[in-house]
């Protein structure tokens, strides 16, 4: 019992003191957080690092039916490429060349100005032409308007004193009459006055009418005269306006210039005169996104061919590149010392590859076997041979390689036809390495 009080009784010693709290440096703390830092970035780098770098491309659709089962040639025939519109710009006035603006081979825009002529002669025409157009202008809004009132008031006034001076006159002729009948006056004396008498009576007369004009105003014939004056200066102005303006030389369509055929300082004409001498035009350009080819058949074969027919291009510069094309023009006319019938292909989707006058070659054939092949193809896409491995490829995905089983249709131009499995812009891994597996990381190398 005395054991179990003692157990029970309240210690009273001092209770140890507290540790003192450390304090930790800021600058500690952020230094730990940089390391930690740095050391996540090691790791995602040496992920990214251990991923396999692979190149890509993208399965591309099949355009066009490349094999040769697809389509049945019905002929084969040779020609040269031609712009389907050339045009040689020619100058409207003749004149010197003042400046040039474009060189061989630059495309233009519809309205860009090619050349310029010398034009001080023209525009002092144009400004001739115009400060007599406005001189009619003016004098038709005078006629129009009429005399001012200031104007008709001083004829009136002119009038009025001549009929004062015609009285003058006649009571002088009746004095001098008086006197020349009672012999005081010679005979002579009655003659002058008689005389004066008439002229101003006809001065009146001429006072009168004009005083009469002036507050009727002018005639109609007289205004419609003035009008057909200024309807002929008009067109004088115009005319000189326009010789003004052609002497800027413009491109009447955009197109790329073939040919520049004139220098700075040459007298231009607007008519064809050779080589030597004034030039009848200036520069030759083209459209050539417009492309045709120009051929020849031969009569016997010309029955195979018919309107819009179809037909594959090729040139001997580029014979890697196949164009579409179709027939466009068939002659009308037949050429009996070739036996030939000219035929136009038009080329449906040219790239610079092509320039006017280099050789192709065209192969025309049936379109029924071709429209069947396009049926077959319009789902297939073409991937690169190397992209194949065990009838399948690699399709990367979210940086991963997925593993994609395709049925491959043949071998085509450009590479394999994979007709199901595989669909058109997906990227896919050429060249993939042997121990590549599905689901691995990759690194695209671009």
């Amino acid at each position: 019992m005395q054991a179990t009080l003692e157990d029970l009784r309240i210690d009273r010693a001092p209770a140890p003191a507290p540790r003192a709290r450390i304090r930790v440096p800021r600058w500690i703390v952020g230094l730990s957080g940089m390391l930690l830092s740095a050391a996540a970035l090691l790791f995602a780098y040496s992920r990214i690092s251990a991923a396999p770098r692979v190149r890509t491309v993208r399965a591309q659709p099949e355009a066009a039916v490349s094999s040769t089962m697809d389509r049945v040639t019905i002929l084969k025939s040779s020609g040269y490429i031609v712009a389907a519109h050339k045009i040689e710009v020619a100058s409207k006035v003749p004149g010197r060349l003042a400046w040039i603006g474009v060189e061989k081979g630059q495309t233009v825009k519809q309205g860009q100005v090619l050349v310029k002529l010398e034009d001080d002669e023209y525009r002092a025409r144009a400004l001739q032409a115009e400060g007599n157009l406005k001189s009619l202008r003016a004098k038709l809004r005078e006629l129009q308007s009429g005399l001012r009132p200031q104007e008709i008031a001083r004829a009136q006034a002119e009038f009025d004193s001549a009929v004062a001076e015609l009285e003058n006159y006649r009571t002088t002729l009746a004095r001098i009459r008086a006197l020349a009948d009672s012999g005081i006056l010679a005979a002579q004396a009655l003659d002058d006055a008689r005389a004066k008498d008439a002229a101003q009576a006809a001065r009146v007369t001429a006072l009168r009418q004009a005083y009469e004009l002036a507050e009727l105003g002018p005639r109609q014939e007289q205004i419609d005269s003035v009008r057909a004056q200024i309807e002929e200066a008009q067109g004088n102005f115009d005319y000189a306006r326009t010789q003004l303006n052609a002497t800027s030389i413009r491109a009447p369509v955009g197109g790329t210039i073939l040919e520049r055929n004139v220098e700075k300082g040459e007298f231009v004409t607007t008519g064809f005169v050779g080589d030597r001498g004034a030039k009848g035009y200036v520069v030759s350009l083209a459209n050539l996104n417009d492309l045709q080819v120009e051929l020849d058949i031969d009569q016997n074969n010309f029955a195979k061919l018919k309107p819009d027919q179809r037909a594959i291009i090729m040139t001997d510069a580029y014979p890697d590149k196949k164009y579409e094309g179709r027939i466009v023009e068939i002659s009308p006319q037949a050429d009996r010392q070739k036996a030939t019938v000219q035929v136009k292909v038009q080329i449906e989707h040219p790239n610079n590859y092509l320039r006017p006058d280099m050789n192709a070659s065209v192969e025309f054939y049936d379109q029924s076997t071709k429209a069947a092949g396009e049926r077959i193809a319009q789902s297939r896409v073409i991937i690169p041979q190397s992209a194949l491995r065990e009838n399948a490829v690699f399709v990367v995905s979210k940086s991963r390689a997925v593993r994609r089983l395709v049925t491959v249709a043949g071998p085509v131009s450009g590479g394999l036809a994979v007709e199901h499995g595989l669909a058109a812009g997906e990227e896919i891994i050429i060249d993939p390495p042997q121990n590549l597996k599905d689901g691995a990381r990759v690194h695209v190398e671009h």
